[in-house]
Parts: structure tokens; C-alpha cells; sequence
């Protein structure tokens, strides 16, 4: 009874999109939107193809955003819908141990493409606890009467609590409020559909605000500056101050918190201290009594740095580190770091040496090289254009692993003529900060763990 209900609504659905002139079947993927890092040889190549889940960078509160396309699920007959879960807990299962949220499209559903009932109450027993408890928003945007048949048959399975983390979106415009859409990989034909609802309702929608023209920065600003403004406002200092008080709080009271740079913090609280920090005002970690506040700062100073720290130009070539022999990838890190500006790589080389630090601790952290890696990976690097696609995660987390767990060797002083030289720490230039280091910039070694070899 509940699965004839649900196709009524859907055929309803469809006679809408016809009405607003959608079709509302499924997308097929042009060779130039599909992913041209994705390999013929992935595990889940058939399914993958399709860019049915896609990875859209992070939200407000540095949370790794999904997106889910009805639009690209192709006609039941030539998608094997078992193959497509295994699909989707193979992706998350390399990102659910950190906060993550969902966007689900859902435009494009229709009798010819949607999953059976039977293989949702499947998906939803197979998507346990752990993909659960970390999954802190879901957005359903363009929700149709489906949705809300949907919904009723699956409300004695659904805790009160995941139904708290679910929000509805009408349109965009809604979804806006929450997220930054301009990095989400917002389907074409969901774009068009989105118009057509707009221009159908127009009458009712209040005016559009005028965007404000952008104002130069403070003087004091910290966040969405370029390294070159921050260090002429700051008598010619490379580290960033924000860098410099969080690495220094953290290196101090946080290296032995469980899930450190995972975990998300309160986005009021992370709003409030941006907001003091670049109006050139203390912050006192201490009055939060969350470790997560600074760390999450700290992803916020990277992510919205104007460029990213390993630069647009080093995008491509960092991509292809997967293709290296494994016994040369530490040294063709090197390689691609001497291409970088001299600011850029200090920077790097005093970040990269905390969270080495952090990685020593693991034991009680629970951060390794690898955690850290899947935290950081983007916050590190991301295309000049777009957003990096699920495939590319793999190269540039095993790119940012390398440079936390070899940091001895990818950075060490024995460097060829031409490679960089300087770093903060072994120059006394970043003060306070340096605590906890020997005098060649190393970590000291941590008690629990032996000394990392390169291979």
C-alpha cells in the first residue's frame, strides 16, 4: 500500500516538472562534466561514472559536503541499485569518522530511475550508527509530495534525533541560507528547474537584495586575505598571527585531544571569534572550554585564504603523486614543493611541523597521519575552478600524509641549491610558538611512537 502511494506522488511529481516544462527523468553526464581524474580501473568505475555522489568542499563549519543527484541516477535497468550502496558506503566509509553533511537533490526522481522501497529500508538498516553519528545536516532541496509519502513510511524507522538533522529547501535560494553554493556541483538541469519555480512564484518572492560592493579589508583582518596582506600588516612577520596563537594553544593544552581538527565546533562560537579576531581584539581560548574552537579556526584561516597555501599552479602536479613509485613519492614532494613561493612554503613547513607533532601523539589523539591528512587535504589545496571531485581526494590526501609523516625528510635541511631554506622555527621568527621543537624546526619526538622511516 505504502509503495503505491509513493508512485502516485511521483507520477503527480512528473505531471508538475511537465507543467513547468522539466522532464524530470535522468541526466546523462557529458564527457566533459565527467570527473577526468576518474580511472577505468576504480573499484566502483560502473557507478562511479555516473557522478551521482559528488564531494562540494566543506561548509561553515569545516564539515566535508556530499551531494547526491537524482538528476544523474540512470533508468533502473542500466544502474545494478545494489552496486550503487556498496558505491556509497565504499566513499563514506573514507570520511565518516569527521563530521560530514548531505545535500540531496532531489529533482530528477522518477518512476523510470527510483530505487524500490525494499532498497531504501536496506540502505537506510545498512547506513549504521557510524555513518549516522557524524552525519550533522542533511539538506533535501526541491522536496516534492514524494518526499512527504516517502517520509511518512519510513517515520517509524527514523530516530527523533536524525529527523532533527534533516532541513527542507524549496529552492536554492533556501539553501543558500545555509550553504555556499558556489561550490557545491549544482547540477545543470536542477539550476533550470530551480528558475522555473522562481519565475512560476515570482510575484511572491520579495525583491532582490543589492549585492553591496566589496569593501577593503581592516587593517587588523585575518580571514579571506592573501599571506602578502597579512604579513605587510604585521611588520613583515611570514606566520600568520591566527596561526601562530592556534598552533601555540593546541601545541599547549590540545595535543591529546581525542579527534582533534575531526570534530566540528558551535559555528556561533567560530563566528564570534573570526569576528574578534579580525577586528584586532584578544581571544582567550580558554573562556570557550572547547579544544575544537581553535582547531576548527585554524581550517577556517586555510579555507578562506584567497589562494590555497599549496597554490593553484601546484594542483595538477600534485594529482599525480598516485602514479609515482612508491619509494620515490617523498622525494617527488620535495620536488614539487621548491616550485612554491618562498612565503607559502615557510608557511607550510610551520604548519606541517605541528601536525607532525599532532600525528606523534595518535596513541591518545587518535589523529594519525592519515586522519589528519583526509582533514586537511582540502583546507591545503583545491582547483582554481570548481571543486575538487571525489577521485581527486585520493591523490591529495596521500599528498598531505606524506608531507605530516615524512616532515623530517620532505623538509629537511640537507637541500639541494635552489630548494628553500628558511623556516620560522629554526630562525626564531615565530616566537612563542616555537615551544616544544628542537633546534632544527623537528617536532621533539613523542613518548608513544618510534620515529617514522621513510621507505
Amino acid at each position: 500500500m505504502g509503495g503505491g502511494s509513493c508512485d502516485r506522488e511521483l507520477q503527480r511529481d512528473k505531471e508538475a516538472a511537465v507543467t513547468l516544462g522539466a522532464t524530470g527523468g535522468p541526466s546523462v553526464v557529458s564527457m566533459a562534466g565527467q570527473d577526468p581524474t576518474l580511472s577505468t580501473s576504480h573499484p566502483f568505475y560502473d557507478v562511479a561514472r555516473h557522478s551521482i555522489l559528488q564531494v562540494a568542499g566543506d561548509d561553515r563549519q569545516g564539515r566535508r559536503i556530499f551531494t547526491f543527484s537524482c538528476c544523474r541516477l540512470p533508468p533502473s535497468h542500466q544502474l545494478n541499485h545494489q552496486r550503487l550502496l556498496e558505491y556509497l558506503k565504499y566513499t563514506l566509509d573514507q570520511h565518516v569518522e569527521n563530521d560530514y553533511t548531505i545535500v540531496y537533490f532531489h529533482y530528477g526522481l522518477s518512476s523510470q530511475n527510483k530505487p524500490s522501497l525494499g532498497w531504501l529500508q536496506n540502505a537506510y538498516k545498512e547506513f549504521d550508527r557510524k555513518y549516522k553519528k557524524n552525519l550533522k545536516a542533511l539538506y533535501v532541496v526541491h522536496p516534492t509530495s514524494f518526499i512527504k509519502a516517502l517520509w511518512n513510511i519510513f517515520k517509524p524507522l527514523i530516530s527523533h534525533k536524525f529527523g532533527k538533522k534533516v532541513t527542507y529547501c524549496s529552492s536554492l535560494r533556501e539553501l543558500r541560507e545555509h550553504l555556499q553554493c558556489d561550490q557545491l556541483l549544482i547540477p545543470p538541469e536542477v539550476i533550470r528547474y530551480d528558475e522555473k519555480l522562481q519565475n512560476l512564484h515570482k510575484g511572491h518572492l520579495p525583491p532582490p537584495t543589492k549585492t553591496p560592493p566589496p569593501r577593503p579589508p581592516l587593517p587588523t583582518q585575518q580571514f579571506g586575505v592573501s599571506l602578502q596582506y597579512l604579513k605587510d600588516k604585521n611588520q613583515g612577520e611570514l606566520i600568520p598571527p591566527v596561526l601562530q596563537w592556534t598552533v601555540t594553544y593546541l601545541r599547549e593544552k590540545g595535543l591529546h585531544t581525542e579527534g582533534l581538527f575531526r570534530r566540528s565546533a558551535s559555528a556561533q562560537t567560530v563566528r564570534q571569534v573570526q569576528r574578534l579576531y579580525d577586528q584586532g581584539k584578544p581571544v582567550n581560548f580558554d573562556d570557550y572550554g572547547d579544544m575544537h574552537v581553535p582547531a576548527v579556526i585554524l581550517k577556517t584561516f586555510l579555507r578562506e585564504l584567497p589562494q590555497p597555501l599549496l597554490t593553484f599552479q601546484a594542483y595538477e602536479q600534485i594529482l599525480g603523486i598516485t602514479s609515482v613509485e612508491s619509494s620515490l613519492r617523498v622525494t617527488h614532494c620535495r620536488l614539487i614543493l621548491q616550485s612554491l613561493p618562498e612565503h607559502n612554503y615557510t608557511v607550510l613547513r610551520y604548519l606541517m611541523c605541528f601536525l607532525h607533532e599532532v600525528s606523534q601523539e595518535s596513541i591518545s589523539n587518535k589523529m594519525t597521519s592519515s586522519n589528519l591528512a583526509c582533514v586537511f587535504g582540502l583546507n591545503l589545496i583545491w582547483p582554481s575552478q570548481g571543486v575538487a571531485s571525489l577521485s581527486a581526494l585520493v591523490p591529495l590526501n596521500l599528498f598531505t600524509e606524506l608531507l605530516i609523516e615524512y616532515y623530517d625528510k620532505v623538509f629537511s635541511a640537507q637541500e639541494t641549491p635552489g630548494e628553500h631554506t628558511e623556516n620560522p622555527v629554526e630562525t626564531g621568527q615565530a616566537g612563542p610558538v616555537t615551544k616544544g621543537f628542537t633546534q632544527t624546526g623537528t617536532p621533539r619526538a613523542s613518548p608513544y611512537l618510534p620515529r617514522l622511516r621513510v621507505p
